[in-house]
């Protein structure tokens, strides 16, 4: 299975912007794609995830409201569409996948392929 994810770049705060991630590899079900962001000198946070068939999403707490994860199934490519961008969003955003599915949260842990990552910075 391989992640490829695209989509970042160098905005401006109160812009918007779609990351994307395309999967190849194994195409079975039962999965879900996560959305995971780290910033310069802090953890990787969870943002959203989504599963095999498209449905279920499911974000963070504080991801609420400006974040929106879709799956394109003839595609098999997953999206998160950020708007109102912010200066504190700016981090290197990452997708996995879990072999696993649950209607809320997925453990980080259960995420055994990762993309490379795209780079969002969001200048204010």
């Amino acid at each position: 299975v391989q992640l490829q994810a695209s989509g970042g770049g160098l905005v401006q705060a109160g812009d918007s912007l779609r990351l994307s991630c395309a999967i190849s590899g194994r195409t079975d079900t039962g999965y879900s794609v996560g959305w995971f962001r780290q910033a310069p000198g802090k953890e990787r946070e969870f943002v959203a995830s989504i599963n095999w068939s498209g449905r279920s999403p499911y974000y963070a707490d504080d991801m609420q409201g400006r974040f929106t994860i879709s799956k394109d199934n003839a595609k098999n490519t997953v999206y998160l569409q950020v708007t109102r961008l912010k200066p504190e969003d700016t981090a290197v955003y990452y997708c996995a996948r879990a072999d696993t599915y649950a209607m809320g949260y997925v453990p980080e842990s259960e995420y055994r392929y990762w993309g490379q990552g795209t780079q969002v910075t969001v200048s204010s």
